[in-house]
């Protein structure tokens, strides 16, 4: 919530823009939104209509304005009425002014273009503030460094962060937009995937001291050089003080000798070399614990860290480093960075007596003693896990760290969730100083109760104080062992549960206690992933083609009402499945949207009309059946069935044929209450380059069937007949409908396109047991396996009953152990396979009992096992068992 008082008339004057409309200039704006399902204060809420390649959303402001929302900024097409309005909007640009029964008249500040706008307004609020920003880009680590970085410095300070990786074009202005006069230091971070971005985040973040994390590949793909990439995320910190990298990355020190527009920017390097600022000097692994040794300014430091891999060591390193610059005085002749020139006279914001707390009392001035902090750290949550918990509930484990803005985004998730009407979220004490308690717990109380939530659970003392806060039914306990032995478990029942609490409270006991039992191999569905290939194919539509989405088949392996609730929240129009029991689960799980059965039958269509889902009509038969049902049921008599017409335009599998048309339209004139809701076909080859002609025949085929049908029916129907592949290749047959399936979970139809969509699932195991086989013994059933020379093999829990593949044994297929291929030897057994780690620990690599083994994912692909099994990857991922764990995530 922004501290500041902003109207409707200084914010239309702080974007440039026009208001129209009679609503209150005077209103006052304090919420930012951009998503129609996130609302949760009409009164005090501004929707920026953001317009992109995938959605617009000016769609969204007549359902807003029947909500109560007043204030809506827009863009200029859609003010003159050549954008596309949805229906009912009201023509207010010519003078008829928006009215909402109950909610008052509407004010609109009308500008060229809305994201340019929201980033205006942040950078203005931006600019009322003193205190010290960090600004943090790189192609990795940025969310760890900024999230380490709130970690060492806020119980002594009071910090803003960018909420989980909220570092886009969008992102970051909504996070700029929390900053507030209790604040003494914001952390910010800035993402970019294409040139011309930083420009603009630069300012809105306008950071004081800046850090450049790492330069890896990340987003590669649309710049022509790696130069070209680093110059564009240099560009955040033209105005900076100081910019913190690592001395290794000479790419950076290159580029900025390069350019004259950093010569007022002082430097700090960390590395092992001579001339660092900070430069390292040893670092021990011990156990799971590592030690680092460092020199700055002469003086000798060393911290310890709970993590032992390369990528948190250069984290911490970087977070340290940037601790020396916020800390100390630096001698300048080096080229850095004294903290005092952050505060400057009279800056609204200033530093607490004594610095900024980090040194521990008693460390010789100028120390680098942190190590007590950074022994502490806490490994970030960078997702949120959807999971299967006891007693048929579902578990939304966000466990690791509680402030408001996180709070917001985790219960926006839940919102999602539709399997079970009843929602309770366990909540700790937020530790979030700067604030008082009173303020703060009044504030989240108002924020779950507008989420209708139905019951709170909190856990701290501090939280406790103030349970009158909170209106729906509530307990409260002073700590999670309290919570633990006095709370009963397995009144968890039917419902949804979100945990979200400090890293202090130790939530994963809680976690560990909820969760379902279930074996070590675990499918891993990437929520986010699912949603950029949404919209990856939605950019591809025309604005009226509505989207059908497969579900069948479990989602292809991925889940049922878990994915359906996902594709609902984001307003896909259709969805369709296989069979009537899988529309009937996804309907008891709240699923409200149209749904498709593609193959009724005779048993469930009594189910299918009970629960108003719409039979694919592909036959006579089936069709006799459905009226049968009908009239057997106990619908009124006034109901519509909504019915979808298949066509056998060549694929000869399922639907009517030519001569079949004059019967059929026939029989559905005589039956008034079906009501054919579509009319489709399948195309046979639309992947296939040699078989174009052979889809266009379909198409015209299609065309010519339909026709026949539409000429008989006097209202209106839709026709559809594109697939994944066909949506990317055959833009004019679109029509009124497309089909989405296995381009959705990141199959694309050829190589190009496969860059462009993202990975959705990933199957992961552990290592169970390591073995040495000597030469000449054998491994596995029908000793299969042979080893040809001493061989070291690692035992994991997955097998043929879990869906891999047998054909995949004895060296045919493999899985990847610590980012190293590793064979499989010998014969996949039900429940186990043995794979070949010899040349991984060869190679220097420690591999232990409890590693983790991808089966498929980013580093082994789901095509490439699809190639080596000579099949298609709908088969791979349909083979997995239920009885492997999902596990569902946001990033």
């Amino acid at each position: 919530m922004s501290p500041s008082r902003y109207t409707t008339a200084s914010i239309a004057e702080i974007v440039g823009g026009e208001i129209q409309g009679s609503g209150n200039r005077d209103q006052e704006i304090w919420e930012l939104l951009i998503d129609s399902r996130r609302l949760a204060y009409p009164n005090g809420s501004m929707f920026i209509a953001l317009v992109s390649d995938r959605n617009d959303g000016h769609r969204y402001i007549p359902e807003l304005v029947e909500q109560g929302v007043r204030c809506f900024l827009v863009s200029n097409h859609w003010a003159q009425g050549t954008g596309h309005r949805a229906q009912g909007t009201e023509h207010w640009a010519q003078g008829t002014e928006h009215r909402a029964q109950g909610t008052g008249l509407q004010i609109f500040i009308v500008v060229p273009d809305t994201r340019v706008a929201l980033q205006k307004l942040a950078a203005f609020h931006r600019s009322q503030f003193c205190y010290p920003v960090i600004g943090i880009t790189g192609s990795n680590g940025k969310t760890i460094v900024k999230e380490w970085l709130y970690q060492l410095l806020s119980s002594g300070m009071h910090i803003i962060r960018s909420p989980k990786s909220f570092n886009s074009q969008i992102g970051v202005p909504l996070s700029v937009w929390n900053m507030d006069d209790s604040h003494e230091m914001a952390i910010i971070e800035a993402g970019i995937s294409e040139p011309g971005e930083m420009d603009r985040l630069e300012k809105v973040i306008k950071p004081t001291i800046g850090i450049f994390t790492t330069v890896g590949p990340a987003h590669d793909a649309n710049f022509s050089s790696m130069e070209e990439k680093v110059d564009e995320k240099l560009k955040l910190f033209c105005n900076a003080e100081v910019l913190i990298y690592r001395s290794v990355y000479s790419i950076i020190t290159r580029r900025l000798d390069a350019s004259a527009d950093y010569k007022k920017v002082k430097r700090f390097t960390w590395g092992s070399r001579e001339n660092d600022n900070l430069r390292i000097t040893g670092i021990h692994r011990e156990g799971e614990r590592t030690l680092i040794k460092g020199i700055c300014e002469g003086i000798e430091g060393e911290i310890t860290i709970p993590f032992t891999d390369e990528a948190s060591i250069e984290n911490a390193i970087t977070c340290w480093a940037a601790l020396r610059v916020i800390e100390i005085p630096l001698n300048p002749l080096k080229g850095t960075y004294s903290a005092s020139q952050f505060y400057p006279p009279g800056g609204r914001s200033k530093p607490p007596s004594g610095g900024l707390g980090v040194i521990p009392e008693g460390t010789p001035s100028g120390g680098l003693g942190v190590h007590t902090r950074f022994s502490s750290l806490a490994p970030i949550a960078m997702r949120l896990e959807l999971k299967d918990a006891i007693n048929n509930c579902s578990l939304i484990n966000d466990s690791y760290n509680a402030d408001i803005n996180s709070l917001s985004i985790a219960l926006d998730f839940l919102a999602q969730q539709k399997q079970h009407a009843k929602r309770t979220v366990i909540l700790s004490d937020l530790f979030q100083t700067g604030r008082s308690p009173e303020e703060l717990y009044t504030e989240v109380a108002g924020i779950i109760s507008s989420r209708k939530i139905n019951r709170i659970i909190g856990i701290g003392e501090e939280i406790s104080r103030f349970q009158d806060r909170f209106s729906m039914h509530k307990e409260f306990f002073p700590t999670t062992e309290d919570f633990l032995a006095r709370f009963l478990l397995s009144s968890f029942h039917d419902e949804t549960v979100l945990l979200k609490g400090s890293r202090v409270f130790g939530f994963e006991r809680i976690s560990q206690a909820l969760q379902q039992k279930a074996h070590e191999t675990v499918l891993e569905i990437n929520l986010d992933a699912l949603i950029h290939n949404l919209n990856y194919f939605r950019a591809k539509l025309n604005p009226e083609v509505q989207t059908m989405v497969m579900v069948k088949a479990f989602s292809y392996g991925s889940g049922s009402y878990e994915i359906a609730n996902l594709l609902q929240f984001h307003q896909v129009d259709y969805l369709a499945v296989a069979y009537a029991d899988e529309g009937v689960e996804l309907r008891k799980a709240g699923i409200t949207m149209p749904i498709m059965v593609m193959s009724p039958e005779e048993q469930s269509l009594d189910a299918l009309l009970a629960w108003n889902l719409e039979p694919e009509i592909y036959s006579f038969r089936i069709l006799q059946m459905l009226k049968e049902a009908i009239v057997r049921s106990d619908l009124a008599s006034y109901q519509e069935v909504r019915v979808h017409l298949k066509l056998d335009t060549g694929m000869h599998r399922l639907g009517f044929c030519d001569a079949d048309l004059e019967k059929l339209t026939g029989m559905l004139k005589r039956n008034p209450r079906l009501k054919v809701r579509s009319v489709f076909s399948h195309l046979a080859a639309s992947e296939e380059l040699i078989h174009d002609a052979f889809t266009q025949e379909q198409f015209t085929r299609f065309l010519n069937m339909s026709q026949v049908i539409l000429s008989k029916l006097d209202y209106p129907v839709m026709l559809h007949i594109l697939n994944s592949a066909g949506i990317s290749r055959f833009h004019e047959m679109q029509l009124n409908m497309v089909r989405l399936g296995i381009g959705l979970y990141g199959i694309g139809y050829n190589q190009e396109e496969q860059k462009k969509l993202r990975n959705v699932s990933r199957l992961r195991t552990v290592i169970t047991q390591i073995k040495q086989v000597k030469k000449g013994e054998t491994v596995g059933y029908n000793r299969m396996g042979v080893a040809e020379k001493d061989t070291v093999i690692a035992v994991v829990p997955v097998g043929y009953a879990d869906g891999l593949n047998r054909r995949l044994g004895n060296r045919h297929g493999m899985m990847v152990v610590n980012g190293k291929p590793a064979p499989i030897i010998g014969n996949v057994c039900m429940d186990l396979c043995m794979l070949d780690i010899t040349s991984i620990v060869d190679g220097g690599m420690k591999i232990e009992e409890g590693n983790e083994v991808v089966v498929f994912g980013d580093d082994n692909p789901v095509t490439k096992l699809a190639e080596t099994l000579q099949t298609i990857p709908y088969e791979i991922m349909t083979s997995i068992s239920r009885r492997v764990k999902r596990i569902y995530y946001h990033e």
